[in-house]
């Protein structure tokens, strides 16, 4: 197990914008070194984001039926096209730096990834990565059984990855679905894929535990995905003021911070 710790925190169920804001926030802290890594985890309202390469054609319904539908529509800085988050998805925002050993975008794409295979494994499903492909697949006809895309009957895609480096401090994540309503991913083409479908691990095994449950129990499967040691994770879903809660962290000492570099996810 490696040195380095970080600390975690499950924020319970909210909406995306103010948990955007407050990642920006925290990266800057961390970037600057005054506080030290941490993992958010949350469950957000429904809400379409769109990253920085993101098709606009990928949005199936307009502003306005997005509102109608209490869905929220939000630009982001992250990697990668369109994406949905609602209840019933385990949504983890590691704020990490990578400096001075970890510079490499790929290993901790694929750190994220690990993390969710771990936690579908836990619940029963198998699953992997797709070469061209993002994120976390399974084979839907066989959910405990993966051993790979060329040898899968009909590949789905169980959670999604997208993130963005700011001084080698990472921002944003992945998404898991765990019994996330997938007629939400119907409003839009996830991640602009228009192949293969979106699926979660209620639809693939009939059952799918509480987001609250999976992220307070998830320390060792996070230490071991992303190669850190998390003890716990703490529960402040009740906390009101996220920001001074997160930010009264010990102040910890780093090196000089890099030039800002975005990462497609």
């Amino acid at each position: 197990m490696s040195e380095r710790q970080a600390k975690a925190y499950f924020l319970g169920r909210r909406r995306y914008e103010p948990i955007h804001a407050l990642q920006q926030h925290l990266v800057s802290l961390r970037a600057d070194g005054h506080i030290e890594d941490l993992i958010l985890l949350v469950e957000h309202e429904p809400v379409v984001t769109l990253g920085r390469s993101a098709d606009g054609g990928n949005v199936l319904l307009g502003e306005e039926r997005l509102t109608e539908r209490g869905v929220d529509l939000v630009q982001t800085g992250r990697g990668g096209d369109v994406t949905y988050h609602g209840p019933g998805q385990l949504v983890c925002y590691p704020i990490l730096d990578l400096k001075p050993d970890r510079c490499d975008v790929r290993r901790y794409v694929r750190s994220l990834a690990e993390v969710m295979i771990l936690l579908a494994r836990e619940l029963g499903v198998e699953s992997g990565v797709v070469d061209g492909l993002i994120g976390v697949w399974v084979d839907r006809e066989k959910p405990g059984e993966w051993a790979g895309a060329p040898w899968a009957s009909e590949i789905a895609k169980l959670g999604a990855i997208g993130v963005r480096l700011s001084r080698w401090v990472t921002m944003h994540g992945f998404a898991l679905n765990l019994s996330v309503d997938l007629n939400g991913f119907g409003m839009i083409v996830p991640c602009g894929i228009r192949d293969h479908g979106v699926t979660s691990i209620e639809e693939l095994v009939g059952r799918a535990p509480a987001v609250r449950d999976v992220a307070l129990g998830c320390h060792a499967l996070l230490s071991r995905g992303l190669e850190l040691s998390v003890a716990r994770v703490e529960d402040i879903s009740d906390v009101s003021d996220l920001e001074a809660a997160l930010s009264g962290q010990a102040r910890a000492s780093f090196g000089p911070a890099e030039q800002e570099k975005p990462a497609a996810g």
